[in-house]
This record gives C-alpha cells, structure tokens and sequence, in this order.
C-alpha cells in the first residue's frame, strides 16, 4: 500500500494509503469522528465512522490526544466543503508516538507563552502558512534572479568590518582579534559584482539592537543584489520588478496559506502592478509636515508613523529617494546637484510594514571615499581592500538588499513581526 503525503491527496483520489500525521485535533460523536490531520505539507480531515471500523479502531481514534503522532490508512475522497479539497475515509490507525498535556491547545495564547513554546507552536496551522510564505518567497527569489542573470555569493557571516555602522555590531573573538557578526554581505558583494557583473546573496545578518518593535529583529535574513555597470535608475526598476514577482508567486503557489491566515488576495494584486510610486525626501518630509507632523525636520530619519503615512498615501509600495547623507552610510554615491544628498531609495511597504528594501548607487571615487571612510570614524586600513576596488578598473554599480522577514510579514498580513522569526533562532530570553 502506498504512503503518502496530505499534499498530494489530489492525485490519490479513489485510493487507498497510507499517511503518516499528527493529530492537530479531533471532535466526536457516538458514531463518528473527525480528525483534523497535519503531516508537515498541508492540514485536511480524516474521517472515522463507527460502523465502518473495527470497535478497537473507532476506540483509538476517540482517544487520540493532540499532536499524537500515527500511521492512517483509508480511502482518498474529495472534499467540497473544506478549502483544501480532500478528504481521508479512515479505515486503519497505527500509533506511532503518544502525546499527553500537549500545551498550546486550540485556546488563545498570549504572545510571551507562545515564545516561550516556539519548539512546539511551529506546529501550528497558522505558523505553518507563514513559514510556507517564507518558503515560496525564498524559491521565488532564487528563480528571479537566475532568471536575471545573477550568480549567487556566499559572503562570510564573520567579518573584519562594518558596511552599516560599529554601534550595533555583535563582536566576537576571532584568534585574539577582533571580528563581528554580519550586517550586511554588501561590501563583500561589491567585489563580487567586479568579477561576476551580477551578483546575489542570501543569508543571516544581524544587528545588536535592544528594539522591541514589531518591525525589529536581532537576527534576520537578507536578499542582497549587486549590479555592475548600473546606476540607481536600472537597479529601482530590478527592485520592483522582483517585488512585484515575490508577490505575485505568493498568489500563485501559497492560496491554502493565505486562506488559513485570511489575507485577502485581492489586496496583494494591486502590488503587482508597475511602475511603483516614487517621492523623494523633500517632499515626503513636506508631505509629512502638511499633514500635522510637528515631530519631523529635515536631516531626520523616518520613524514608524511617518513611514505608515507615506506609504498610506499610495496603494502600493513606494519608493523614497534621496536621503541626507549625514543619515546614511559612507559607501552611497553623492548627489550630482546636492552636497547634502546621496543617490539612494528604501522602498516602504503598504499597510504599515515599513521599509523592506534599502538601496543605493555605490560611489566610485577612490578619494571620496576614503574621506568618506575617515569622516565616519573607521580604520581605513580595515576597509583597504574595498578601496581597491576603486583603484582597479572601477565602473558605475548599484544594490540593494531585500530583508526576509519583514517581507514575510507584510505579505503573510501578521500583526506581530516575531511570527515570522526562522525557527528557532530568536528566544523570548533573547527578544522579549
């Protein structure tokens, strides 16, 4: 008899198999019983009728207690009423592993225990759509830019330098000297670009801040392009672009996810519509200051409310160009008319997400930079190997990076940006 997964029941219909699931849950009557069933793809319902069954059979599937893990056998059918189509007309139960006082039970939980119990709540139908969400948006992303032309780098986690800034580095002791946890590929990328023309990574970063906002995490996963030969007009319409690909793959491939976490499809198509709005710092300052922000001048960075307001100003992701340079980091390319900007964008996602892509054009002088490198306080000899890349054979390049998680939350709808940590890197003790 064949095993196989709840996900391909479709093509099993009529059949008998064999699935090996936990129990998520049950309910039953005197004469049937319903057995909501999970196996790591998907979540659908096996049906046990008592006259249908061996009394011992009907008995175990009474008594199952939550997350019992077991061996299933009976007929495939479809399913109508359910939106995941099918069925199993239970004929068998094996147990495999018993399950007593599991602790997240069907009750609403407070965040904190939930943390507390992120090796278990993993197991959670709504936890399993936003990891399915993560999952397509990785498999997306690798499919565009292999599309694009683009060679994946793996850039090192520990690193000798800081492409962000030294306040909000996790340091470590690396053979007596002194090496931090990543920020950001970036640097190492831009090198890569110089011999690949078109690069990628995708990886772990993380940032020593005591946040505990929604939009913040310790840890995080970064999608970071890197294009020679481009400058910041050619890299905004590869950002949206790719944006507008991870949403519109999330339609295509994840419609069971989005209907556990009821985010509505409707809402996400608009977001695959081109070209994306775009207004620059100036005028999202003024458009701020119109509107009742007193707390806001310009040189300022935006905070969450006047990000939630911009991008509640169009219906789809929005670009915001052109940040002061004394807010940005030493590696953007200055302004050709304006000494007090650099060429750069972050574009904010709708709906109160804030900003899932920060970007620029890198800039090339060799002179510049290196003054730019000595202004913000850091060793140039730490950072003399990206000054070559200056010095040899140098052309116009830009990048981005994409961050993971937020972008999950955004398209997964989540109100709480924690629900979308990797499991299980990110514990309460650690995040509070």
């Amino acid at each position: 008899m064949e095993q196989i997964q709840i996900i391909d029941a479709k093509d099993h219909v009529g059949e008998v198999v064999t699935i090996g699931a936990w129990v998520a849950n049950k309910r039953s009557s005197g004469k049937i019983a319903f057995l909501q069933l999970r196996d790591g793809t998907a979540y659908f319902q096996g049906v046990v009728v008592k006259s249908e069954v061996a009394e011992e059979i009907f008995q175990t599937a009474k008594n199952l207690n939550q997350e019992t893990s077991i061996l299933v056998t009976g007929e495939i059918r479809e399913d109508s009423r359910s939106k995941f189509g099918y069925e199993i007309g239970v004929q068998n139960i094996e147990v495999i592993g018993e399950s007593h006082d599991y602790p997240i039970t069907p009750k609403e939980h407070g965040t904190d225990f939930l943390m507390d119990h992120r090796h278990l709540w993993l197991r959670s139908s709504r936890q399993h759509a936003i990891m399915q969400i993560r999952n397509e948006l990785i498999r997306a992303s690798y499919e565009f830019f292999n599309k694009e032309g683009f060679v994946k780098i793996d850039p090192p986690i520990l690193t000798g330098s800081a492409p962000e800034g030294t306040t909000d580095l996790f340091e470590t002791n690396y053979f007596d000297q002194k090496a931090y946890l990543s920020q950001s590929g970036q640097l190492y990328m831009e090198a890569a670009a110089m011999a690949f023309g078109k690069v990628f990574s995708f990886g772990p970063t993380f940032r020593a801040e005591k946040s505990k906002t929604r939009r913040h995490l310790i840890e995080f996963w970064m999608l970071e392009p890197e294009m020679a030969f481009m400058h910041q007009e050619e890299s905004l319409e590869v950002q949206e672009r790719y944006v507008a690909y991870l949403v519109q793959s999330v339609l295509d491939n994840c419609d069971y996810a989005l209907h556990v976490l009821k985010r509505d499809r409707s809402v996400l198509e608009k977001y695959t519509q081109l070209p994306f709005p775009r207004i620059t710092y100036d005028d999202a300052i003024k458009l701020l200051q119109e509107n009742g922000f007193e707390d806001i001048e310009w040189g300022d960075d935006f905070g969450s409310p006047h990000e939630t307001f911009i991008a509640n100003s169009f219906d789809r992701p929005v670009f915001i160009l052109n940040y002061p340079k004394a807010i940005k980091p030493f590696y953007m390319k200055p302004h050709p008319t304006r000494e007090d900007l650099v060429i750069c964008a972050d574009m904010i996602a709708p709906e109160g997400y804030g900003e899932i892509i920060g970007g620029s054009e890198r800039a090339t002088d060799y002179e510049y930079l290196l003054e730019q490198i000595r202004a913000h306080g850091l060793d140039e000899n730490e950072y003399s190997w990206y000054l070559d890349l200056r010095k040899y054979g140098s052309v116009p390049h830009s990048g981005f990076g994409l961050g993971l998680e937020r972008t999950v939350t955004w398209l997964a709808g989540i109100e709480h940006v924690r629900e979308a940590i990797p499991f299980p890197r990110l514990l309460n003790r650690i995040y509070p």
